[in-house]
């Protein structure tokens, strides 16, 4: 019987696995991917990640391999206008620092941060099982036995559903959630322009969505495109003289002249919040847990924190002797986690439907609310903290704030 068995293999997978192995070495930890094994290296994609899960990185001893492909986000800028607008006024600018040396955000390609997960779990002695889905699950009084799709039949004191917003297993567990769909898709590509983009960051407001453009090493910026579903995939399905005109409208001249490269895709947004995180013997954690919208680049870095609450969870519970897979352990993390999480659902829900529409009397309002925030430094500071993770006082778990379990 395996101590702690997760399923799903991507960062948050891998993170709560490692945080787990690292600080309990005699726990057995093992993780379940239904992906084959070498389809990480595949992913074109990148994240802003957070300076609070960057702290978690450097406890895990990664960081120093990461870094080197990391893109420090040293300013951003907000912008709110139509598309058809000659110029942009900047209504918010954020200096990127949260402390000296330390930047808020940074961009970092899937393929490092995967790759330096995985390596660093093999060394622990977590072993990943690869193209293995689970398609059933049941909770005992010791232990939950979780059937894989080859027909093996694993149990373990506690199961952690990492397994995505459609997640199998909160299905299986009986969680309902909260769900709903905003008719908007986000289209992920990747842009190469001619000038350098110094390391900054901008969120235009459209009428149709939030148009981010996030900083990546060289001169490369991630874009992700908020647009209604039927023109995203209009967008996705055009050929590129198509769309490169459309993304010249909205990405404007600043940078020089821009292509598009690599792969272009469009994903479904919506909100789903799990009516609970835990059940006997199984935690929710990342997309599994909560599905929000991107406008606030905050989805993966709600993830991590799901990571550092759970892992210190189950690693104090284990010092005392506790079942760590028993749901009043279990209940702690939940309440950890669950307001958090809520809060950022209700308010990434709120600015979507505030800025996504192109009302003047509402224009002329949140105009209005980011040129106040930008004349005051007190706010500004306390809402980059919020965004970096770094404002969590003494409730903050000891992870995120640089300190080993």
């Amino acid at each position: 019987m395996l101590d702690m068995l997760v399923v799903g293999g991507g960062y948050v997978g891998l993170s709560v696995a490692l945080a787990v192995k690292q600080a309990a070495p005699h726990l057995s930890v093992e993780v379940v991917e239904a992906a084959p094994e070498d389809a990480w290296k595949k992913d074109p994609r990148a994240s802003a990640i957070i300076a609070a899960a960057i702290r978690m990185l450097e406890v895990f001893g990664i960081w120093a391999r990461i870094e080197p492909e990391a893109q420090p986000i040293t300013r951003m800028i907000v912008t709110d206008s139509k598309t058809s607008d000659p110029v942009r006024p900047i209504f918010l600018t954020f200096d990127g620092a949260v402390e000296e040396g330390r930047p808020f955000a940074y961009m970092i390609p899937n393929v490092a941060m995967v790759g330096a997960l995985r390596d660093a779990c093999a060394k622990a002695g977590v072993a990943i099982r690869h193209g293995l889905r689970a398609t059933g699950f049941e909770s005992g009084p010791a232990a939950a036995a979780l059937t894989l799709s080859d027909g093996t039949v694993l149990s373990a004191r506690l199961v952690v559903a990492c397994d995505g917003v459609r997640s199998r297993l909160r299905d299986m567990a009986g969680i309902k959630t909260i769900t709903w769909d905003y008719g908007q898709s986000g289209i992920v590509t990747t842009v190469e322009h001619e000038r350098p983009h110094d390391g900054c960051a901008e969120e235009h407001f459209l009428p149709a969505g939030p148009f981010a453009i996030l900083p990546l090493k060289g001169n490369r910026s991630s874009l992700v495109w908020t647009e209604r579903t039927e023109e995203a995939d209009r967008l996705v399905s055009a050929d590129d003289l198509v769309f490169e005109e459309e993304l010249e409208r909205r990405f404007g001249y600043k940078l020089g002249s821009i292509r598009a490269v690599g792969d272009r895709r469009a994903f479904p947004l919506g909100l789903t919040l799990a009516r609970a995180f835990v059940a006997p013997r199984l935690a929710l954690a990342g997309d599994a847990a909560h599905g929000i919208h991107p406008i606030s680049g905050q989805g993966l870095n709600l993830g991590f924190k799901d990571v550092a609450a759970l892992a210190q969870t189950v690693v104090e519970a284990d010092r005392i002797g506790l079942d760590i897979g028993d749901l009043n352990v279990l209940e702690r993390y939940q309440e950890w986690r669950r307001f958090d999480t809520f809060r950022m659902g209700v308010t990434t829900d709120v600015l979507n439907r505030l800025f996504s529409n192109d009302v003047s009397p509402i224009r002329a309002m949140r105009d209005f609310g980011l040129g106040l925030v930008d004349r005051l430094p007190g706010l500004k500071s306390y809402f980059i903290r919020e965004a970096a993770g770094t404002g969590g006082g003494a409730g903050q778990p000891r992870l995120l704030a640089g300190q080993s379990l």
